[in-house]
């Protein structure tokens, strides 16, 4: 079928006919451009949520980081610099 979208051909390797198994277990009766067009939309799907992930992880370590300042009053670090020889 004629397109002006670049196309790209994938070589069956080992890897390749795994996942086109299990895809075939999942989408039964599907060709195989059709099962590697829904691997590919699962894929970037499952990096998407990680990196969502990734991002929340991130913004709790901060929020973490941030919640020490309650357990030191206010000047503790001037009290700390004061002992300090310059």
């Amino acid at each position: 079928m004629p397109t002006v979208k670049p196309r790209h051909a994938i070589t069956e390797t080992e890897s390749v006919a795994r996942a086109l198994a299990v895809a075939r277990r999942r989408w039964p009766g599907e060709p195989a451009t059709k099962l590697l067009t829904h691997l590919i939309e699962e894929g970037a799907s499952a990096v998407e949520r990680e990196e969502a992930d990734d991002r929340a992880d991130h913004r709790r370590a901060v929020a973490a980081l941030t919640t020490l300042g309650d357990y030191y009053p206010d000047g503790y670090l001037d009290d700390v610099r004061a002992g300090w020889d310059e």
